[in-house]
């Protein structure tokens, strides 16, 4: 399993590998621009073909943008629709800029719709940028904690978004093990993990999954409360994550932790503790 972080764009595209690299990264996910924002400006020219140029020479792979966290698919709300349809839109032509492999979408909250035109909303919003937007970048989305009106949280939704789409090759998933947990999936334990990977093949397709969030989780099983914590300090422990970064179904995927940080020192050591979890035999 190739590993890495989140990594700050702050100062430009061009210091991201150089931060990559000092937290021992073989994989990333980035902002393509300030993500607590609707206004962006344009990628600018230099930075990214120094930022492509030092991504190959580092064979970091795969290279993940993650959509900002305003947009709002989900939503019934006509204005915040459009903006958020507008953001997927321009976000895939952005990963694509930045030779990015997948754009990670967060599937969003229903608010006041209901869950079946939360729903209705995605596929819309997913079907209409897939049509303006025609380009090898695919869209990841990232199953959610059920936190509040979050909509994703089980298998079940996300296949009834992937039933909707109609360029179902250009859609995958990526799995939060957070997310997860907290949403009911006993992902901690050998046969909660089988059992897991066997009903989201089933409703999905393993075959869709393409990336791992690897994040402990500060709340309960089922708790519906979304907190991310350090690699085997929280709920799903450091035999949990050894089982699930070793499952036989799960270890050729990259995973990519959003672990909380007050610096690099954090990341270092939820580093050093992951590839510790590694079964090398």
């Amino acid at each position: 399993m190739r590993f890495g972080f989140h990594i700050s764009i702050a100062g430009g595209f061009r210091k991201v590998v150089e931060r990559a690299l000092a937290k021992d990264c073989n994989t990333i996910q980035l902002f393509s621009r300030n993500p607590r924002g609707w206004n962006f400006s344009e990628l600018d020219k230099d930075d990214v073909y120094e930022f492509r140029k030092q991504i190959e020479e580092a064979q970091i792979s795969p290279v993940v943008v993650h959509m900002p966290y305003l947009p709002n698919l989900a939503t019934i709300n006509k204005v915040e629709y459009e903006k958020s349809l507008e953001s997927l839109i321009s976000e895939l032509k952005r990963a694509q800029v930045l030779e990015a492999q997948y754009l990670v979408m967060h599937i969003g909250k229903r608010l006041e719709a209901t869950e079946d035109q939360a729903l209705a909303q995605v596929i819309k919003g997913i079907n209409t940028a897939f049509k303006k937007v025609k380009n090898d970048v695919i869209l990841l989305l990232e199953n959610t904690a059920g936190m509040g009106s979050e909509v994703g949280y089980n298998f079940h939704q996300i296949k009834t978004i992937f039933d909707g789409v109609i360029e179902k090759d250009r859609l995958g998933v990526v799995l939060d093990t957070a997310h997860a947990f907290e949403a009911g999936y006993p992902i901690h334990t050998q046969d909660g993990l089988d059992k897991t990977l066997k009903e989201f093949d089933k409703l999905v397709g393993l075959k869709r999954l393409y990336l791992l969030h690897l994040n402990d989780s500060k709340t309960d099983l089922g708790s519906r409360i979304d907190r991310h914590w350090h690699i085997g300090e929280g709920k799903i422990t450091r035999e949990g994550f050894r089982i699930i970064i070793n499952h036989p179904l799960l270890k050729h995927l990259p995973g990519i932790m959003e672990t909380p940080r007050k610096s690099d020192a954090d990341d270092l050591k939820n580093m050093k503790v992951i590839r510790s979890l590694v079964n090398n035999q």
